[in-house]
């Protein structure tokens, strides 16, 4: 090492701390990595190095983007910005000009508007089929249709179809399967175990689970992560390292917050349902999720006011539940769809898909589930 006080001031004690063993992985929060030599330079383009810049890869990306593979039974994976991010990557990796998509109607807003106007502007064009009136989609394939899109639990409506099915009616069609799992996750269900190609989440939610990250995960095969992975990477769409950590940090209490989320959901599903003051609620049954790994119907409930002129004071009325355009913190939030995650839609569009004004989208938390019961009916009722 150099002698002189501002050479030392840079570089003394890098190396010492490269060989302590934490029991938590660091935070890899650096730009650029280093190299011994050209040869290892070489090495890493020939396929034999890992990192060299982090928006092309860092540790802490990999660690999330491997451990969400691992779960959800797929071969690879890899991390985005952002669940849209990971998405974008997905349908890129396998679309281009003339292509056709066929998705569920009963998506999340951002997703429709990312099929159905950004897409149009690459040349692909989308269309949406109600899958639970379909039998076939048959009359809905085309020469140039390339993939299929649905969600496991829809947002915000909560619909659970017969997802088996559908990624079979796809697959004999040749179509590549992309499914987000993020409402369910893969503590309820595993898609890729029935043959979907790709699954997507947007880990900001449940992945994540304390409303502190904007994260995504696309896991499928190696072959088109590693499309993905370049997608993501040109278009610089690369999560940072500090949010890749956080996500990860969250991810190893997944388990231990949808069992409680999930218990929570179910009691107050069920009271709503008796409430006077709600008209309809929204929550699957378990005949719809009997292929889920585990008897658990979610933790996101929906449900419309019997009054619809209240909606505004009935968000107003509520004290410790917080009104948040997103979900799947540790606490309880409500949002509404028409004016936050779905206003990209038309009024007829979501007219026709349930999505009214007095919807409420309600994302329970980790809390005493009398307490939730308890705030609700006194905002539901003053």
């Amino acid at each position: 090492m150099a002698d002189r006080f501002e050479t030392k001031t840079v570089h003394i004690g890098h190396e010492p701390l490269r060989q302590v063993k934490g029991k938590a992985t660091p935070i890899y929060q650096t730009s650029v990595f280093a190299f011994s030599s050209l040869e290892d330079v070489e090495r890493y383009y020939a396929g034999e190095g890992e990192f060299l810049y982090t928006r092309n890869g860092n540790p802490n990306q990999h660690e999330l983007a491997d451990t969400v593979a691992r779960l959800e039974e797929a071969e690879a994976g890899v991390s985005a910005a952002s669940g849209m991010g990971a998405i974008m990557a997905g349908l890129l990796s396998v679309l281009g000009p003339g292509d056709h998509v066929l998705a569920s109607h009963e998506i999340y807003g951002g997703t429709y508007h990312l099929l159905f106007h950004e897409l149009a502007k690459l040349g692909i064009s989308a269309e949406g089929i109600d899958l639970n009136r379909l039998d076939s989609l048959d009359k809905h394939i085309r020469s140039n249709t390339k993939l299929f899109f649905m969600e496991t639990i829809t947002n915000p409506l909560l619909t659970v179809v017969d997802m088996p099915y559908w990624i079979q009616q796809a697959k004999s069609y040749g179509l590549t399967v992309m499914v987000d799992n993020t409402f369910a996750t893969p503590y309820l269900v595993q898609p890729t175990l029935f043959g979907a190609d790709l699954v997507v989440h947007s880990a900001t939610k449940y992945i994540g689970g304390h409303s502190d990250v904007t994260a995504g995960v696309l896991v499928g095969s190696k072959e088109l992560i590693e499309r993905a992975r370049q997608v993501i990477v040109n278009y610089g769409a690369s999560l940072s390292p500090f949010e890749a950590w956080l996500t990860a940090r969250g991810l190893k209490t997944l388990a231990l917050r949808m069992e409680k989320q999930c218990d929570n959901a179910s009691r107050v599903a069920q009271f709503l349902k008796d409430h006077p003051a709600v008209k309809e609620t929204f929550y699957p049954d378990a005949e719809h999720t009997a292929f889920f790994v585990r008897p658990k119907q979610g933790a996101m409930v929906s449900f419309t006011l019997a009054d619809e002129s209240r909606v505004y004071d009935f968000y107003r009325s509520l004290r410790w539940i917080k009104l948040a355009p997103s979900l799947a913190g540790v606490e309880t939030s409500v949002s509404h769809p028409v004016t936050t995650s779905h206003r990209a839609l038309s009024e007829e569009q979501r007219s026709a898909s349930g999505i009214t004004m007095g919807l409420v989208r309600l994302s329970v938390g980790i809390e005493a589930a009398e307490d939730i019961m308890e705030e609700l009916n006194r905002a539901l009722l003053t």
